[in-house]
């Protein structure tokens, strides 16, 4: 199959690319255009974090469970929001918890994690697509087993990557990640039915820097600033 996704990417995946699993995605996907369904996001934005965050270029993993399925939200990165759209309450959260960890001003109209994607962070949903205003519609259609496969091949591959688990669900891919070669930071999801019961007060930003430091790299710079 011919899908387009970034190089380095294409490479790493190649063999999942070809599995049955992976055709019945495809074909589930032409099923539900077909029948009139609204899928988030646009076609050319379901590989976004890949393309945005080449494998080679990669140093810190940001996953979230499913893209936002209201109109213009979706863009492929986790937690992210094009321009034009206002951050949603878990983003709004993220946003304050940097404040208070590194103590920069985050815009409160904008929201597009673009930025970090290309310094190296993979902002990664577990499902890729989903049903216009159907949260988690496409959740069960194969996505999983594709995106695990993502987090496996990073586990084995790479060296020194920060996975950030924010909330159960993300914390129950740790099976999935040696702990051994990596850092894994765990804490309650930014929504705000859960971000004051250990989401808060997590620092995983400045910690995420403080290791990148520590082997060499270069830190993410957080800060966005409104274009």
């Amino acid at each position: 199959m011919d899908v387009k996704i970034e190089a380095s990417w294409k490479a790493v995946l190649k063999a999942e690319f070809s599995k049955p699993y992976f055709q019945q995605i495809v074909t589930f996907l032409k099923t539900e255009k077909a029948a009139g369904k609204i899928i988030y996001p646009p076609g050319t934005h379901i590989f976004n974090a890949f393309n945005q965050t080449p494998f080679s270029k990669l140093k810190v993993v940001i996953l979230g469970q499913d893209p936002y399925h209201g109109p213009g939200q979706a863009h492929g990165l986790s937690f992210s929001v094009p321009n034009g759209i206002k951050p949603p309450p878990s983003l709004v959260n993220v946003f304050k918890e940097i404040q208070k960890d590194i103590g920069v001003g985050m815009p409160a109209a904008y929201g597009n994690l673009t930025k970090w994607a290309e310094q190296g962070v993979l902002l990664l949903n577990a499902a890729l697509t989903v049903r216009a205003n159907e949260p988690f519609s496409h959740a069960k259609f194969g996505w999983s087993l594709f995106t695990d496969a993502v987090i496996k091949k990073i586990s084995d591959e790479k060296e020194g990557i920060i996975f950030l688990l924010w909330g159960k669900f993300a914390q129950e891919k740790i099976s999935l990640i040696d702990e051994t070669k990596h850092t894994v930071l765990k804490a309650a999801h930014p929504s705000p039915f859960s971000a004051d019961k250990g989401f808060f007060g997590c620092k995983h930003f400045s910690i995420s820097n403080q290791i990148l430091v520590k082997q060499g790299k270069a830190p993410i710079d957080w800060k966005l600033l409104t274009p």
